[in-house]
């Protein structure tokens, strides 16, 4: 995998539009629109929900984000998993390590379920654009839905061709987005030019001091105009940090000026449906059926981004051993970074049509939003806090301060639970059920394995090599460690006398940082028996054909352990569900299937 090369001023800031911003970029289509279904569109109303959202965008993102959170990285990276392995670096309590690797979990099941209802109410809200055309005012809304279904399908289904050959416009083309944004913002602003004004804070409390209880269920809508702000952290390994907060200046003042300019419209406009579509209709209603196709196209992009770093979690955690090994494609020459898993491609896109029949309307999928984007923000902030507190503790007062303000914002989104919110918990306890179950089910299965250290392993592999009986030619045996030796191996060797001229122990450790592949091959560690130990970095991906080829290596036959469970318990009857459904370790690395040889080990769990 190679790591991203310094870009150019400009293309570093184009490449992060297109890669980053989709999902917060997207954001102006529907939170508006959203917010005022709860409350009238009065001046005074205005003013303080668009206070909200500036500084909901200024603390929540810019603050959270681009400030405190990419200041923390492990070789450029960034997520939930580098926080963790930041984090673990200076725990040393075990109850402070299992409270790190549960956040984790629940950071990124949370990441995990916002990419489900992410694409959902994205090219949902913008195929709703339809109905402010005219003739199409009466277009059902089931043919809307299967509308945005078609786009949803096509989209998943092009997947596995691989993202890089039209990856080059998504730059180019969410920068047209955000410049039409600022300036359809602009034009409606400059009718008004006081609304600038809610830059100042005051107006957002005294909104709260007008409305009470009320602005509480309105703050769980405006927490949707910094959907997505976790992009920022979670994909600077792809770009950089200085590209993407670069980009993020822009893209901030577009948001605020488009918000504002919406705000405008509202006040001159109440009646309107969808404020976005509404105002560029009213400012150039020739220009308006070109925007509704740019707003798919931005919407398209989002899902994309979304899609995409969702493989790169799920991979993190195959890698990191979060998860179990699903089977991976890789779908660029250029760049290995470009993956596409199958299981978790079908799985997303099911999901997101379930939700769009599910909830219907936007409007309805903006109610049940949040949740699940609110609690990333607060695990975010928590873990940020642990971190500083062995770091940098000037900044503690300050990640105290974010995470306090987050936990307001996830307080509030519980009000949306009667309205269909729970499907956020429902859909992120799955990844969370199965993090849960695997971890604990592999360290189990290790303890109830009984290995051998290679000290005990190497006295009777002496006797029977020694008895002269071998097999001619060389055959490969893969262990989690080095040093330890898997029941597979002692059945085949010293239980069935199955030894070859060569025998060859391969180990594969992930290592903390993201890139780089290391081998170290020692030969004659014991008569005929040599280690090659491949260690790589959590992203890496390892093609052990050619360390092989390079360590001159010409395998026969190749071995590898399969263990059968049994048990009565129904948490490790799911487990054993789980590792009959994924493929195993060779099937994972793509090894010669004419030269594999599984060995079967019975357990009891």
């Amino acid at each position: 995998m190679k790591q991203p090369e310094p870009e150019s001023f400009w293309s570093g800031v184009i490449k992060s539009m297109g890669l980053v911003f989709g999902d917060v970029g997207t954001s102006p289509i529907y939170t508006l629109t959203v917010i005022f279904t709860l409350t009238k569109p009065t001046y005074d109303n205005v003013l303080g929900i668009l206070s909200l959202v500036v500084w909901t965008l200024t603390i929540l993102v810019t603050v959270e984000y681009a400030w405190l959170a990419t200041s923390l990285s492990s070789k450029g990276q960034g997520g939930a998993s580098v926080l963790r392995e930041i984090l673990l670096s200076h725990l040393k309590s075990g109850r402070a390590i299992a409270f790190a690797g549960f956040l984790t979990f629940m950071g990124v099941s949370l990441l995990l379920g916002d990419g489900v209802i992410t694409p959902a109410i994205s090219i949902l809200s913008a195929v709703e654009g339809m109905l402010i055309i005219p003739g199409m005012e009466n277009l059902t809304q089931t043919t809307l839905i299967v509308i945005a279904a078609a786009i949803t399908i096509t989209l998943f289904v092009f997947q596995s061709r691989g993202s890089d050959r039209i990856a080059a416009a998504f730059g180019p083309i969410m920068l047209i987005w955000f410049s039409i944004l600022a300036l359809s913002g602009l034009a409606s602003l400059l009718t008004m030019p006081d609304i600038i004004k809610v830059v100042n804070p005051w107006y957002a409390i005294k909104f709260f001091q007008h409305h009470g209880f009320a602005a509480f269920f309105v703050l769980s809508e405006v927490i949707l105009c910094a959907t997505g702000g976790e992009a920022l952290y979670a994909d600077m390994g792809h770009l950089g940090r200085k590209p993407i907060l670069r980009a993020w200046c822009f893209v901030f003042v577009a948001l605020v000026v488009n918000y504002m300019g919406q705000g405008v419209f509202a006040i001159q406009h109440p009646e309107a449906k969808h404020y976005l579509f509404g105002m560029v209709q009213n400012q150039a209603s020739f220009l308006y059926i070109p925007f509704l196709l740019l707003t798919v196209v931005a919407t398209i992009i989002a899902s994309q981004s979304i899609i995409s770093g969702v493989f790169s979690i799920v991979y993190q955690g195959i890698t990191t051993r979060l998860m179990p090994l699903m089977k991976i494609d890789y779908t660029s020459r250029k760049l290995q970074s470009q993956i596409y898993i199958g299981a978790v491609n079908w799985a997303l896109m099911i999901s997101v049509i379930f939700i769009m029949i599910i909830f219907q309307k936007s409007s309805n999928l903006a109610a049940a939003y949040g949740m699940a984007v609110t609690g990333s923000m607060t695990i975010t902030s928590l873990m940020m806090i642990m971190i500083f507190s062995h770091t940098t503790k000037w900044k503690v007062p300050i990640a105290l301060t974010v995470c306090l303000i987050d936990f307001i914002y996830l307080a509030s989104t519980f009000t949306k639970l009667p309205h269909g919110a729970y499907w956020s918990l429902i859909i992120a306890s799955v990844p969370f059920l199965i993090m849960l179950i695997f971890t604990k089910g592999q360290k189990k299965l290790f303890r109830r394995l009984m290995p051998l250290d290679m000290k005990t392993f190497l006295i009777s592999y002496e006797q029977v090599y020694g008895k002269g009986k071998n097999i001619a030619g060389s055959a490969l045996f893969f262990t989690h460690q080095g040093t330890v030796i898997p029941p597979y191996i002692v059945h085949c060797i010293l239980g069935s006398n199955i030894i070859y001229e060569n025998n060859i122990f391969i180990s594969i450790t992930r290592t903390e940082d993201p890139f780089g592949v290391e081998t170290r091959y020692q030969q004659n560690f014991g008569s005929g028996l040599h280690l090659l130990d491949i260690k790589a970095g959590y992203m890496a991906v390892i093609d052990i054909e050619k360390k092989l080829d390079e360590n001159g290596i010409k395998e026969k036959i190749i071995f590898y352990g399969v263990e059968d469970i049994a048990t009565k318990n129904p948490i490790w009857h799911v487990f054993s569900v789980i590792k009959k459904l994924s493929p195993n370790f060779v099937q994972f690395h793509k090894l010669p299937a004419k030269k594999l040889h599984g060995v079967v080990t019975r357990v009891e769990m």
